[in-house]
């Protein structure tokens, strides 16, 4: 699957790792609402492409897991500025 990163010479790899980066830090910094959403430019990073054929849970399913998300977020980072705004304030 990695196979193109062989024939990679310093100066490719070096600037594949910086775009990688610079991809998982935007992820890493999105906050509010943006943090529950699906992330095609995150996983078009890879060489691969994304299958459109994504499988998603029923409504409430899914909604269970959104609840599950929020809950943990609450645990892990307690102390994190609350973002109280509707979806559509943004």
């Amino acid at each position: 699957m990695d196979d193109d990163l062989e024939d990679m010479d310093r100066d490719a790899l070096i600037a594949e790792v910086k775009k990688l980066r610079a991809g998982i830090r935007a992820h890493r910094d999105n906050s509010g609402h943006d943090l529950c959403w699906h992330h095609p430019q995150l996983w078009g990073l890879l060489p691969e492409p994304i299958d459109p054929n994504v499988a998603v849970p029923p409504w409430p399913k899914f909604m269970r897991g959104c609840v599950a998300y929020r809950e943990a977020l609450a645990r892990e980072l307690a102390d994190a500025p609350v973002h109280d705004k509707e979806f559509d304030e943004e």
